[in-house]
């Protein structure tokens, strides 16, 4: 995001730029998008402009909004953290059209051209290999796992006489026995029951540089999300928001979620830290209850004293006790009070009241920190359905759930 000025220093537009991968969208497609930017960014407040170019591999977009609003009274304030931002919304509107974001953006000046590097250029064959690799990489319980993380990554498989494979960016499917080195489907079956180690000495040449591909929790929910050219995607996106499930693949990627487990043990710590601070809080609040008690214990056992003392003096005469009685009765539950906290040297007033003071301050920090870690449980517990919901999808289109987990 960018800036221009005039000679007076006065901000007169901003500048967003939106690059898209290559082969991805259409200039068409991009130019929406740039304007669904600019819409909720500005919240359609100020004027705008979006240049969409297609003259690098990479179509991207230039999007200029006019610093001051339409109705000339305020002025746009590039506030701290703007670029953030807009990345994240560029990212939020980008997954919610089934297109592919930089996870782990570093921060420099590149375009999305240059976030590519100048890593040697795959064959579609080379790259069908590298992904049998990695995916065999992850030690698949049986072949019907193995053709599931296939599908995972964006694959379309079909079995019979040939295995074949078939992905956006291939021109055509691919066959299994037509590749270079051991990858019949056989040979692959073979591998994942350990009966044959082939995989390791000829899967890939040895002039190919191969990066490995992440399997990952955020990879499986991405291609959920993107998959909608297959059956069943317009019947799930009716009863599931793609808004929601484009904020929920956000929040795994900001807090670096990139696992299920790691999700589920995240939810096992914060409702854990939620239990505790609860205890914390239920401790100090049982010791307030407890100083309460005792300066009016305190207090009834100061008044009574004398006459107490008096009554034990007498004997205990009845008559005394009927003339003094409601006295005796107060001084008698103060000592009762006093034995059942187990106190033998009465605390001053004053200390008690300083205690008190400190200890509410305390609870009221520990509260804040409580009801911080509750939402953080509630919102994490959302993301979790959100997650079950959309890799439920993947891996079943034809039965997607029924429940909506948007909040």
């Amino acid at each position: 995001m960018g800036r221009s000025q005039n000679k007076k220093n006065d901000i007169l537009f901003y500048q967003i730029r939106q690059s898209f991968e290559p082969g991805t969208i259409t200039p068409e497609k991009a130019n929406q998008i740039g304007y669904e930017l600019a819409m909720r960014f500005t919240k359609g407040g100020h004027a705008f402009i979006v240049a969409t170019h297609e003259d690098k591999k990479h179509i991207h977009s230039h999007i200029y909004f006019n610093s001051t609003t339409l109705d000339c009274t305020k002025k746009f304030k590039n506030f701290w953290g703007s670029a953030r931002a807009v990345r994240r919304l560029s990212d939020q509107i980008c997954i919610e059209n089934g297109l592919s974001i930089i996870e782990n953006p570093k921060r420099n000046k590149k375009h999305y051209g240059g976030w590519l590097g100048d890593k040697k250029k795959l064959s579609n064959r080379d790259i069908l290999k590298r992904d049998i690799d990695n995916i065999l990489a992850k030690s698949p319980k049986d072949f019907e796992e193995f053709l599931r993380l296939m599908e995972v990554i964006g694959y379309t498989i079909k079995q019979g006489k040939n295995l074949t494979f078939k992905q956006s960016k291939f021109n055509r499917s691919i066959r299994c026995n037509s590749l270079k080195g051991n990858y019949t489907e056989d040979i692959l079956k073979e591998c994942i029951e350990g009966k044959t180690d082939e995989k390791q000495k000829e899967f890939l040449d040895d002039n190919v540089n191969i990066e490995p591909v992440k399997i990952s929790l955020i990879i499986d929910i991405q291609n959920s999300i993107k998959a909608k050219n297959s059956p069943g995607y317009e019947r799930w996106a009716k009863v599931f928001n793609l808004k929601q499930a484009a904020q929920t693949l956000i929040y795994l990627q900001e807090n670096n979620i990139d696992e299920y487990e790691k999700l589920t043990n995240t939810i096992s710590e914060k409702t854990g830290l939620q239990n505790g601070l609860s205890e914390k809080i239920k401790s100090i609040e049982k010791r307030l209850n407890e100083i309460r008690d005792l300066e009016k214990h305190i207090g009834n056992y100061g008044k009574t004293k004398e006459i107490y003392t008096q009554y034990r003096k007498s004997g205990y005469d009845k008559s005394f006790l009927e003339n003094f009685e409601e006295k005796i009765i107060l001084h008698e539950a103060a000592k009762k009070a006093f034995n059942a906290l187990g106190v033998k040297k009465l605390p001053s007033i004053k200390a008690l009241k300083t205690e008190y003071a400190e200890l509410k301050s305390e609870k009221n920090k520990l509260y804040s920190e409580y009801k911080k870690a509750k939402d953080e449980v509630k919102k994490l517990t959302v993301i979790k359905a959100n997650t079950d919901r959309l890799l439920a999808f993947s891996k079943d289109e034809k039965s997607p759930q029924k429940k909506d987990f948007n909040r």
